[in-house]
């Protein structure tokens, strides 16, 4: 139940959170909220497929 949770909530983070692979933004110039943002994709991310 709970990875099914953490499933539907990556596909939630895809919609709404910025992709900054995308905008190829450089990890030693990111803001502490971008790098938030990260982490809280990674997290959720790993909880998904684990």
């Amino acid at each position: 139940m709970k990875q099914n949770f953490f499933k539907a909530l990556a596909k939630l983070n895809k919609l709404l959170l910025p992709s900054f692979s995308k905008q190829q933004l450089d990890l030693s110039k990111a803001t502490k909220l971008q790098l938030a943002i990260i982490g809280w994709r990674v997290y959720v991310t790993k909880r998904a497929l684990g």
